[in-house]
């Protein structure tokens, strides 16, 4: 493919912008702190600032100034603005004005309107995979000739009664620690975040003189339609996805240099990535996962760890999966930064409903 990513907005619960962020990551601090309910981020925002932060930041980063009348929009959420919902149930306080403003195809509207673009505005929802999937839609806008620029992401302020209730009953979220891959993880951590990337052509961001962060060499998205709740057994949808985009970028598994994986902290999950990672992957590639670092942000998980991995193939380093002190697995799990030589890095999102997300970053 001949799209580049050119800028970054990062909001994390570790840090307010991309660098704040990675530098606390490489650090292997975490931001989650635990709380009766289980661990979530120790910070969060209200979804409209995390879009306008991460929106802003990201045109800043590319050097453009709003408005951009013929620019695509493809940024999509998971809870979108449910933890609002929430709270006007509980004050009895929602005007039909205010609750328009909030529906799900708001996300994408507002970052639209900051953006200040009558071009294609579209607002993914694939659970886990939502961030992934929609940076993967924008590169298509763009490959097909639809777009010249896309901004593209997912953003996510889920941290509410029902949303913690949920996870509470799927025995899924951790009481003490998130620790992906480890022999005594629990679960994961529910944070708030977003990551909005700026996309454009090779030629476009040769024209006006800018320098990527990385190219989108291939990507991969499938269903396993099999489990409303759990990966599938076979992983079958996720050895498809990824064969799917290492095909596109012409790689085979041994160009991969690392893989970001969705790693979230839980059983079932874990062990059905490190199965597909030992099928396809030589023995040795590094394997992480920010979430125990970050938090899982479910809906924005896949577009932060795109644009970690951005970070990561500009600095030529690899940053720990943080939490994970004794491996579950016969895999070589980074547990503190270290530098290396990055080309290729494979990051990975899978959702409920047996969303298969996946892409593959080349250094540029």
């Amino acid at each position: 493919m001949n799209v580049v990513i050119t800028g970054i907005g990062l909001w994390t619960a570790l840090g307010d912008t991309a660098i704040a962020t990675w530098q606390r990551y490489c650090e292997g601090k975490t931001a989650l702190i635990r709380t009766p309910e289980g661990l979530v981020g120790a910070t969060a925002l209200p979804i409209e600032k995390i879009i306008a932060t991460t929106t802003t930041q990201a045109l800043n980063d590319a050097k453009l100034t709003a408005p951009l009348s013929s620019a695509g929009v493809v940024v999509g959420s998971s809870r979108g603005f449910q933890a609002q919902w929430e709270t006007w149930l509980r004050q009895s306080s929602l005007s039909r004005e205010t609750w328009l403003q909030t529906l799900p195809a708001a996300v994408s509207q507002q970052v639209a309107q900051i953006v200040g673009t009558q071009g294609i505005v579209l607002n993914p929802t694939a659970a886990c995979a939502t961030g992934i999937w929609a940076i993967a839609q924008g590169a298509l806008l763009i490959e097909q000739g639809h777009c010249d620029l896309v901004l593209a992401g997912g953003v996510e302020s889920a941290v509410s009664s029902l949303t913690l209730a949920g996870f509470q009953q799927l025995g899924v979220l951790a009481q003490e620690r998130a620790a992906p891959f480890d022999r005594q993880r629990q679960g994961f951590g529910l944070a708030a975040g977003g990551a909005i990337v700026v996309l454009e052509s090779e030629a476009g961001a040769r024209s006006r003189a800018i320098e990527p962060y990385a190219r989108i060499a291939g990507l991969g998205l499938s269903a396993d339609a099999e489990h409303m709740t759990a990966p599938s057994v076979h992983q079958r949808g996720a050895l498809l996805a990824i064969q799917r985009a290492l095909a596109q970028a012409n790689l085979t598994p041994q160009a991969i240099h690392c893989i970001h994986s969705h790693g979230t902290g839980t059983v079932r999950n874990d062990a059905a990535e490190a199965a597909w990672i030992q099928a396809l992957f030589a023995q040795g590639v590094p394997v992480t996962s920010h979430k125990g670092a970050l938090g899982h942000t479910l809906g924005a998980a896949g577009a932060i760890a795109i644009a970690l991995s951005c970070l990561s193939l500009r600095e030529q380093q690899i940053p720990p999966c943080v939490g994970c002190n004794t491996p579950d697995f016969d895999l070589n799990i980074v547990q503190q930064t270290f530098p290396a030589h990055l080309e290729h890095i494979l990051c990975c999102s899978y959702g409920f409903g047996g969303q298969n997300a996946v892409i593959v970053l080349a250094r540029p």
